[in-house]
């Protein structure tokens, strides 16, 4: 259990990378889009993949572990999003700060 969490884990860290750079060069500059991408991105994979396994109960719990646990948890991230919203209220962008941790919370 603890490898398949330790490598679906690995596989959604990097993947939270390369989704997180990609949109923040395409579309964010001041504001962090490329977590707030992600973290959106990831609570829908987490609603959609914990429908489908309540759905096939057959599906082994080392299976259902590293796909929630370690993929998704890995690819989603709650401290970069609250690092980048203590940033943007240091540099007094308040409204931006709000925007972002509300949206993602949301």
């Amino acid at each position: 259990m603890i490898a398949v969490v330790f490598v679906a884990g690995a596989l959604g860290a990097v993947l939270r990378y390369l989704v997180d750079g990609w949109v923040q060069e395409r579309w964010g500059r001041s504001f962090p889009l490329g977590t707030f991408a992600v973290n959106v991105s990831g609570a829908l994979l987490l609603g959609l993949l914990t429908g489908f396994l309540l759905g096939h109960a057959s599906v082994p719990a080392v299976l259902k572990y590293g796909a929630d646990v370690g993929f998704v948890g890995a690819y989603t991230t709650f401290s970069t999003l609250m690092f980048e919203s203590f940033r943007l209220l240091r540099e007094g962008a308040w409204r931006m700060a709000a925007l972002n941790t509300l949206g993602s919370t949301a």
